[in-house]
Parts: C-alpha cells; structure tokens; sequence
C-alpha cells in the first residue's frame, strides 16, 4: 500500500467533549476563566461531516508530508464528497489504496504526491482507478 492502510469505520465510543477556549494560545494555557470558554467541542461534529459516509485509513509512507500529512496520522475520509482539481483523495490504483492529490486540466488526469521525492502519476482508460473518497481531515497523535 502506498498511502492508507487499516481502514476502519469511524464510530464513537462515546458522546465525548471538551471545552473550547476562545482565545489563542501560542506556547501555554489560557486562564481558566469561565469568560473565555465558548459552547463544548465535539470533536465528532469537526471532524465527520456525514457520519454515514466517513471512515478512516491509518497513513503509511511520506508521499504526501508536504500537505501535512504524515505517516502513522490518521485521515478522515468522506465517501459523499466528490473528487475534483486539487482534492486530496483516497483512490485504489493499480489495485492498491493510496492517498494523493487529483489533479484534472481538460481530459488530463493524474495523481499528484505531496513530496518532491516521488513525481506524478498520470490516469489513463487502461489504468485501474478508482476514487474511495475525499480526505476532510488528518489526525496526528503527539
């Protein structure tokens, strides 16, 4: 696999949130104070947009960590968005799942990594392709 492995429904465990601080923060923790909190954060409502159509696929390889994408992150992926020019998308090509950019300019299709090191991967009639979904999100664990 060149870009997703261990795909996996996302379900939640259960109803979860937290408190949204208002305030920006760059390298601490803003005061406590009920002023600065706003409504709870349910992480379900930020990261799923239509729960019926979304899953996740756990990263593997570095062919997209000039978007922010890394290995071991997991990507939110979104069955009901379509693909179009510049969505960052989760395809099988070739018979295996990878994660990329699609690219389209006229009837020119090709998949675009995020690393300099690997080049584009053109889309022809005669190459197995197939759009999976479109990545909402990436999440990192520290």
């Amino acid at each position: 696999m060149r870009g997703a492995s261990a795909i996996s429904v996302v379900v939640a465990r259960r109803a979860a949130s937290v408190p949204l601080v208002l305030c920006s923060v760059p390298a601490g923790f803003p005061s406590p104070a009920d002023d600065y909190l706003d409504r709870p954060l349910d992480f379900n409502e930020l990261l799923v947009a239509n729960p019926d159509a979304t899953f996740a696929v756990r990263v593997v390889g570095d062919s997209m960590i000039e978007a922010g994408i890394f290995p071991g992150d997991i990507a939110i992926v979104d069955r009901s968005q379509s693909a179009s020019d510049r969505t960052i998308i989760l395809a099988i090509l070739d018979g295996e799942f990878t994660i990329k950019r699609y690219r389209q300019r006229g009837d020119r299709r090709w998949l675009e990594p995020e690393n300099k090191a690997y080049k584009p991967i053109e889309l022809d009639e005669h190459r197995p392709f197939e759009v999976w979904g479109c990545i909402r999100n990436s999440i990192r664990v520290l």
